[in-house]
């Protein structure tokens, strides 16, 4: 029996190294990734210039080694210093300049540089997946659930083999015990049941009440194939010349048809590369400007609009379309497109992703509070700048962060700074 119990604990110490070998590598390769979402996402692209540069090749670009993690750590301050690269990347980027990130380890600047190093595209999303999904990607929620269950389960074998080894022993010996109670019956596996599925419906029910409402992805079929990668992508239209509102109002604003008839009175047909959907239908641009024509009520043929038979001010047959709302925040949520374009300088991809290589178009962010106040935090305020007036000249009435900053207590300003956290700037 003593040969049968050091094979068991063999192949059961086996089994668990193995399970947590193999748990482990894929967390530790998840690091880099996880690491580049959290900290550089918001202004970086592995493989395209973003608001920042795309950072694939960056050991190329480095003009000494180590140069990269004096940069991570204090951007403003190598500017300040005079380092020549760093003078030319701020002149390239302005205004904007990169946060400091002085709180990362150098094992974790290597974790985001190697996933950076070896980051490739995902392939094209199949079966009406939409492109850019992270879904599967860093949640390693499933992999720490199947991870715990298999753990459980190896415990609970080896509990149950550890019974069945004392009772052989005590036989052995001559130790008469009563029957062992069944593990089924045992109160003690029965409550650590309990507590497993109590924890883990309570987890499940926690993401599905936090998720509730976000849209993440959510990508409707609207009346017209508008493709916003023809558009602001291959024919370079300003996002400001449909959404003029973005810049001047709360409100991005949706263009009205006849912004649309200012290009496609004389526009008739689509010559452009072949359109293709995310299930990989192709799409046919002719069409859907014919069916931009039936509801401005414009006549191709005559190149005039239908006449108003009915005295109502507008083409017989005109009606306005009626495209799907994609983006929607709570009712009780403030947000003011003008402040974040104009004073705050982002741009539109910020929020909306890469609204330039998108067909239709999806949410790319899950526009979450927490998703807004990360934002605040790391996004720095175009703080004015005594010495040479530059920067939006508000931000001169902060006079303790002006002599913070010229005391070298600071080396920039975020919108958390200026108040950009406070639960007023965005309640009502």
């Amino acid at each position: 029996m003593s040969r049968y119990r050091k094979i068991i604990n063999k192949l059961f110490a086996s089994l668990l190294f193995v399970v947590l070998l193999s748990a482990n590598n894929n967390v530790f390769a998840q690091d880099g990734e996880a690491l580049f979402k959290a900290n550089c996402a918001n202004c970086h692209k592995p493989d395209v210039d973003f608001t920042g540069p795309a950072l694939k090749g960056w050991k190329e670009r480095e003009p000494e080694e180590g140069w990269v993690y004096k940069w991570i750590a204090s951007p403003a301050g190598m500017i300040g210093s005079g380092d020549a690269y760093a003078v030319k990347l701020a002149a390239k980027w302005k205004p904007t300049v990169m946060t400091g990130f002085s709180q990362l380890k150098k094992a974790e600047i290597d974790a985001i540089l190697k996933y950076v190093d070896d980051y490739t595209p995902p392939a094209p999303a199949a079966g009406g997946a939409v492109a850019g999904s992270t879904e599967g990607g860093s949640d390693n929620s499933l992999l720490f659930g199947i991870l715990t269950l298999v753990l459980a389960v190896v415990g609970i074998i080896l509990l149950q083999v550890n019974s069945n080894l004392r009772k052989l022993s005590d036989e052995k010996e001559g130790i008469h015990r009563g029957e062992p109670v069944p593990f089924y019956r045992n109160k003690t596996y029965l409550m650590i049941g309990v507590l497993f599925f109590a924890v883990l419906t309570g987890y499940f029910l926690t993401n599905a009440a936090i998720g509730l409402g976000r849209m993440k992805n959510y990508q409707p079929v609207q009346p017209i194939y508008y493709s916003h990668k023809v558009h602001a992508g291959v024919n370079q239209i300003s996002c400001l010349y449909c959404h003029g509102g973005a810049q001047d109002s709360k409100q991005a604003s949706i263009p009205s048809v006849n912004v649309c008839m200012n290009c496609h009175m004389a526009i008739k047909e689509y010559k452009g590369d072949p359109i293709v959907r995310e299930d990989g239908s192709s799409v046919n641009g002719t069409a859907e400007i014919q069916k931009l024509y039936s509801y401005a009520g414009w006549n191709p043929t005559t190149k005039s609009y239908n006449p108003d038979n009915n005295h109502d001010g507008i083409p017989d047959g005109a009606r306005p379309i009626e495209w799907v709302k994609i983006h929607n925040l709570p009712d009780h949520v403030y947000f003011n497109h003008s402040q974040h374009i104009k004073v705050g300088q982002q741009q539109c991809q910020t929020c909306h992703g890469n609204i330039q290589d998108m067909g239709e178009v999806y949410q790319f962010a899950e526009l979450s509070m927490g998703w807004c106040i990360n934002c605040h935090r790391e996004t720095k305020v175009n703080f004015f700048n005594e010495a040479d007036s530059s920067g939006n000249k508000f931000y001169s009435i902060y006079e303790k962060f002006h002599k913070d900053i010229k005391n070298h207590k600071m080396d920039s300003v975020t919108v958390e700074h200026i108040g950009g956290t406070e639960c007023q700037k965005c309640h009502y």
